[in-house]
């Protein structure tokens, strides 16, 4: 009867088709090891793996509760008696040289007898297809300088590992191993982990740090080595089965058709092998070696491979790029190198998906795990709430698209994508599209829903708002702010400050020896920032522009400045006076005391470590400060400024927003904390509005007083250090657990977001989307955009930003999507092209800038005035009309 499979199975896929290599279903990694090692992943089990912490925490529980039923499996009397006798056990790799572990039940230990191959050996004669393979054998042996020796119990008996010089067994466990350097105690892997902590392999196991430069090379090359020389073995082995008839000898055959199967094969169950009698046989055990997983390939890779085939496999993936006209910023992609890493690990000979598969079995296929994805963020709306995101934008073709996002705590997924044209300017078609959203998602998990500015967006959000009542419609956050940045560079003066650094950057990329003396003094820095809108970027780049103030001062007054014919022309001689004009730079200053403030609020709530709900209000009243400090509060000065904020400021009242400043702990308990009648007023609607059961509500007003006095579970002194290092909703859900109404009331308002942040639009993705009439590709279309979105939103989170990598399409003009945000009038000025002397190919671009201060990725298509309708959404080159 076969037994029942492995729970952990149920959240993990096989890889290859091999037991050992399990990818999570969670946070995607691959584990190598098989199915306990898996679980113990899920269970967040310390001391061996690294725990999964995208995991539902119900999984992780029932995981816990499953390896807490398990015994451990003793080993068996005949393999006692053999460790005994002091028989050879050599492990066997499946990372290069890496071990099953030996604490998993579905797990047999595979080991190679040497004797009985050995003895073959002796026994027949060599062919020239065996000695490579023996002379092989005895480079990796006469590369092993360092002998491992039996002293004190620190190596097995007979073993004869290099990794033994540098780990001892505890307890005589050899799947115990402690290291020398680190003294850091290795459960399970054997040898071979060892070996992979010394060699600093990531993935399995974390690096040692202590180990000597020289030890980890020779570690690293010895893996390295361990995977060509299997390699080799199964091609040359593979050639000699093909003609076998042309061995000089059977059992020659024999042997190498045993080591062909040994390496390809995935079974474990040992086969019986005849040597040309049928009384005598002897069994060999075929070894379960999988593909070596793509962090070993990558090392032989760089190691061992020639610069030749490098490079032509550069080329050979920048032809295909150019063929088809990916924009380059794909490189970008985590799934771009995870493509090329599996791609290796299938080895010589893979044929790439064709076009049919990819718009069909591999497209549904991706569907599936991607609905998985968007099943389990579900699962939370229930206990956190989510809020609801209206993307607005124009095509080309002037189309209206709204893409809406569900945001949540645990991550942000893609619904759908409306094609809104029709219903564009009446309040009444929005209302009816916002309705059927809020069914989909459920309106008891709504907590807020996101839309911008426009009139009629304003107009169908209030009554969505009015028809639900339980819960809250707001203007993005973001949006907001970039208006206000938008009313400031409209001010006279302002934009007549910003006319004058665009001078500078005008002259600066229409010059190249001025610009590449200006990246020589400022260690290849650029002027323009760029950003998702230009009135981010306007003041981005006046930031750079003041802080290489010397570096163009010094240019500018330099003997090359005066020598150049430059220097002669109008627009040289503008551009001087500019940059020497003190009153230029106090003008600067000036300006950047108020848009220094807002681009802070911007950076904190695009930040993705926490929700932005509970720090909103108490940003914006600390940005007000500033600026009034900034001026040494003179009225006179900061007034015109705050009157153009205000203005727009009006947007972003929301009971929520109240609500939330009142119960963040990190705000609430600070000395700056004022309560005012807009707070209170907004608490009490939250209560209201959020919380239909009537003695909830008087649950949730009668606890609050233990939250403001700190007396219970709030006072513990974990609860103290945790107001600043917790997120709002994860501490009122770990320290307000008497209070079951007024815990929930509160982690449902704090694990909102008040800004629309969504994936990086895609132009020609939406096109395509809403360009078939064809129902059937139509569907398929949709399956493509909920792929596409998705996708991108999982690398927007912490879990799956494996490194940062640069944004999509922020630092490149030359890709597609790069275009999108648009230089502009910063790069080329018309009149000065055409009457300054200025050569058109001369003309330079700003190459790969700093993305460290990049803001507003809000991703809301209009930032018009309140009286703009569809034709104040942002167009696909990135510009607004005014």
């Amino acid at each position: 009867m076969p037994r029942p499979p492995d729970i952990g199975w149920q959240h993990g896929t096989m890889i290859g088709g091999h037991r050992h290599h399990v990818q999570c279903n969670y946070c995607h990694r691959t584990m190598i090891g098989g199915i306990t090692r898996f679980k113990k992943h899920l269970a967040s089990k310390r001391g061996e793996i690294k725990g999964c912490e995208a995991v539902p925490k119900e999984v992780r529980e029932t995981i816990r509760k499953h390896l807490a039923t398990l015994k451990p499996r003793r080993p068996s009397k005949k393999k006692l008696r053999r460790i005994e006798e002091g028989a050879i056990l050599v492990p066997i790799s499946t990372n290069g040289n890496m071990e099953t572990d030996a604490s998993d039940p579905d797990e047999t230990n595979t080991r190679q007898e040497l004797l009985t191959l050995q003895e073959a050996e002796i026994h027949s004669p060599k062919s020239s297809d065996q000695q490579f393979i023996v002379g092989t054998r005895e480079f990796f042996d006469a590369f092993s300088t360092i002998s491992c020796k039996d002293e004190q119990g620190l190596a097995p008996p007979r073993a004869t590992d290099l990794g033994w010089a540098h780990g001892m067994m505890v307890n005589g466990d050899r799947q115990k191993i402690q290291c020398k350097y680190c003294l850091k105690v290795i459960l399970g892997g054997g040898i071979s982990r060892l070996k992979q902590h010394l060699a600093g392999e990531r993935g399995n196991i974390a690096p040692c740090e202590k180990v000597p430069d020289d030890i980890r090379t020779q570690m690293q090359q010895h893996l390295g080595f361990k995977v060509l020389e299997r390699l080799k073995k199964q091609k040359d082995s593979e050639a000699v089965t093909s003609s076998t008839q042309q061995s000089r000898d059977g059992y020659d055959s024999e042997i190498l058709n045993a080591i062909s199967t040994r390496e390809g094969s995935g079974e474990r169950r040992g086969k019986e092998v005849d040597e040309g009698s049928p009384n005598k046989r002897k069994r060999i055990k075929k070894l379960h070696i999988p593909q070596a997983s793509t962090i070993a390939l990558a090392t032989v890779q760089h190691t061992f491979a020639s610069q030749e085939s490098i490079d032509h496999a550069d080329i050979a993936v920048a032809k295909f790029m150019y063929d088809t006209g990916i924009p380059f910023n794909a490189a970008n992609s985590i799934y771009f190198q995870r493509m090329a890493d599996a791609i290796a690990t299938a080895g010589p000979g893979y044929k790439m998906p064709s076009y049919h598969s990819l718009r069909g079995k591999l497209l549904n296929r991706c569907v599936h795990e991607v609905g998985d994805i968007c099943n389990e963020l579900r699962k939370s709306w229930e206990v956190t709430g989510c809020t609801v995101m209206a993307d607005r934008w124009m095509d080309k073709t002037s189309r209206v698209v709204i893409n809406f996002f569900i945001y949540c705590p645990k991550g942000t997924m893609f619904l759908k994508s409306v094609d809104a044209s029709d219903i564009e300017n009446t309040s009444e078609g929005l209302l009816s599209l916002f309705d059927s959203i809020v069914q989909d998602v459920g309106p008891r998990n709504v907590v807020n829903f996101i839309t911008d500015s426009a009139p009629c967006y304003k107009a169908a959000g209030r009554a969505l708002m009015k028809k639900y009542k339980t819960f809250f419609w707001s203007v993005c956050a973001n949006h907001c702010i970039e208006l206000m940045l938008k009313g400031l560079g409209e001010m006279d003066e302002v934009n007549g400050l910003l006319a004058k650094a665009k001078k500078i950057c005008q002259l600066t990329y229409n010059s190249a020896w001025v610009l590449n003396l200006l990246r020589e003094k400022t260690e290849g820095r650029d002027l323009i920032q760029h950003a998702m809108t230009e009135f981010v970027m306007n003041f981005l780049t006046l930031q750079n522009i003041v802080s290489v103030r010397d570096s163009l001062q010094q240019i500018f007054t330099s003997t090359n400045w005066e020598q150049s014919s430059l220097s002669k022309q109008r627009v040289g001689m503008d551009v001087m006076r500019i940059v020497l004009d003190p009153q230029f730079w106090e003008s600067c200053t000036k300006i950047m005391k108020v848009s220094k403030p807002l681009i802070t609020v911007l950076n904190l709530l695009d930040s993705r470590e926490r929700p932005s709900m509970g720090y909103l209000h108490d940003s914006m009243e600390k940005a007000k400060k500033e600026i009034i400090s900034a001026f040494d509060n003179k009225e006179s000065d900061y007034l015109p400024y705050l009157e153009v904020i205000g203005h727009v400021r009006d947007e972003l009242h929301s009971p929520l927003y109240a609500a939330a400043y009142y119960l963040n702990p990190s705000i609430y308990f600070s000395p700056t904390f004022s309560i005012n009648n807009v707070i209170q007023k907004g608490l009490l609607d939250c209560i209201e509005t959020l919380e239909p059961d009537l003695t909830a509500q008087d649950n949730i007003t009668k606890h609050k007083a233990f939250y403001e006095d700190a007396v219970g579970d709030f006072s513990r002194p974990v609860a103290l250090r945790g107001r600043e290092s917790l997120s709002p909703a994860t501490w009122w859900s770990l320290y307000a657990s008497d209070y079951p109404d007024l815990q929930r009331f509160a982690v449902r308002i704090l694990s909102q977001t008040c800004s629309i942040t969504t994936s990086d639009r895609t132009v020609t993705m939406n096109e395509s989307v809403h360009s078939s009439k064809n129902r059937l590709e139509q569907e398929r279309l949709n399956d493509l955009a909920l792929v596409h979105y998705n996708l991108r939103l999982q690398e927007r989170q912490p879990l799956a930003l494996v490194s940062k990598a640069l944004p999509r399409g922020e630092d490149d003009p030359v890709c597609s999507e790069g275009r999108i945000h648009n230089a502009g009038a910063w790069i080329v000025d018309p009149e000065v092209l055409e009457g300054g002397g200025i050569n058109r190919m001369d003309v330079a671009l700003p190459s790969d800038p700093a993305p460290a201060r990049e803001v507003s990725n809000s991703g809301n298509g209009n930032l018009g005035d309140d009286d703009g309708g569809a034709n104040e959404c942002n167009k696909g080159d990135g510009s607004v009309d005014s």
